[in-house]
């Protein structure tokens, strides 16, 4: 049996929920398009310092496609704690060791894969450019705003996210959505990453190209400062407004308990919901989430069970 080719799409912890959950399915290669444009956090002091792509994201998705020793989980995940940014302080170790991988053999690509090969992750984790990149916004009232960690501080509303010179994608992310199977958009912040990786022109053409079954994963909880009062519509428009190409939209069904919409409302959060009746694209429903903690959050396992389901769909 030929195994079925899936390429996720995204970054930040909504990536990694996916691929956690999808990574025991059987008879399939999971290949995941990250972003390399955050520049907050220790992952923006790396970059700017040593000049290198972002790490952050393909950091977290490594400990998710993970298959090894909790120790060595732990250890990438570990940062060090300090009242001020200096020296280690505030430094994610895993991140550390990416650089110095990456300035010792002089590749990004090949840093990845050598702690890929130490970590047994189960996937091949393609960064979407070997650039370093800034990404911009186009507020509704024309405001620029410059770089992916401010973007959502700004009390606007998004207009388009962009780069204001010419990217270059990686051949290997190229190659992987020319030969999937099933293209997933990931859940999570949709401009700032999911919209990263498909603004790059080789990547949209590469997606339009494409004759995957494409699917997008959307929100359950709209994001403060990036998709304030959003529908469910409104989400996949921005993703097509952007170049993006779907066939289905996966949409959870869950009943969120009123205590925790109320939380979230507190926090200037809202439940994702569906505002037409007729659509150009299909849409599907699943038993999407966990309420854990009292979070509203996508579970991996039943995600797991959704892919699953898109997975019955592809030819």
């Amino acid at each position: 049996m030929k195994n079925k080719k899936v390429v996720v799409i995204g970054g930040g912890h909504g990536l990694s929920t996916i691929l956690r959950g999808i990574k025991t399915i059987e008879h399939i290669d999971i290949s995941a398009i990250v972003t390399v444009a955050d520049d907050g956090g220790s992952t923006g002091r790396l970059r700017n310092y040593f000049n290198i792509p972002a790490m952050g994201d393909i950091r977290s998705v490594m400990i998710a496609l993970a298959d090894s020793e909790p120790l060595l989980k732990t250890l990438m995940e570990y940062r060090f704690e300090g009242d001020q940014e200096q020296d280690v302080i505030g430094h994610n170790l895993g991140n550390l060791i990416l650089t110095a991988l990456t300035q010792t053999s002089g590749s990004f690509i090949e840093s990845i894969q050598t702690i890929s090969k130490v970590l047994n992750v189960k996937g091949d984790i393609i960064p979407s450019s070997n650039e370093v990149i800034t990404l911009y916004a186009l507020m509704e009232d024309n405001t620029i705003v410059k770089g992916e960690a401010n973007i959502p501080t700004i009390n606007n509303r998004i207009k388009k996210v962009y780069y204001d010179c010419k990217v270059n994608a990686t051949s290997k992310a190229i190659s992987a959505i020319q030969q999937a199977d099933l293209i997933i958009y990931g859940i999570g912040s949709v401009y700032t990453s999911i919209m990263p990786n498909i603004i790059i022109e080789d990547i949209k053409k590469a997606l339009c190209n494409s004759k995957a079954y494409k699917v997008y994963v959307c929100n359950a909880m709209s994001q403060p400062g990036e998709t304030d009062g959003y529908s469910v519509e409104d989400h996949v428009q921005a993703i097509l407004d952007h170049g993006g190409v779907l066939d289905s939209v996966v949409i959870h069904n869950d009943v969120i308990p009123t205590y925790l919409l109320e939380k979230y409302q507190k926090q200037g959060s809202q439940e994702v919901k569906v505002k037409k009746n007729q659509h150009d694209y299909e849409l599907l429903s699943f038993n999407l989430l966990s309420f854990q903690n009292d979070y509203v959050r996508h579970d991996s396992l039943k995600l797991k069970k959704c892919v699953e389901a898109l997975l019955r769909r592809v030819d």
